[in-house]
């Protein structure tokens, strides 16, 4: 049996403690079912990129086009509830 040790910063180790016990696992055998995951794909079990290289879908870009341009929206309104009612009648 081998012993892996890495660092990391304290509060990641602690936000990763408490995200895998809320999914019933310990931090040491999420890793084994990551390493486990990597052996198995024979390679990283997940897709890698560069952050700045994420593009948004063609539904979100349309989105945001609609929103430029004003078109699909509702409104002014002059309280909550007529802006609720307005989404409830949508």
């Amino acid at each position: 049996m081998a012993t892996i040790q890495i660092r990391i910063d304290d509060g990641m180790k602690a936000a990763a403690d408490s995200l895998f016990s809320h999914l019933g696992l310990d931090t040491p055998t999420a890793v084994r079912m990551f390493l486990a995951a990597a052996l198995e794909t024979d390679g990283i079990p997940f897709a890698v990129k560069r952050s700045h290289d994420r593009r948004p879908s063609a539904e979100l870009r349309k989105a945001m086009e609609d929103i430029r341009l004003g078109r699909g929206l509702h409104g002014p309104y002059t309280t909550a509830e007529e802006a609720v009612q307005s989404m409830l009648e949508d």
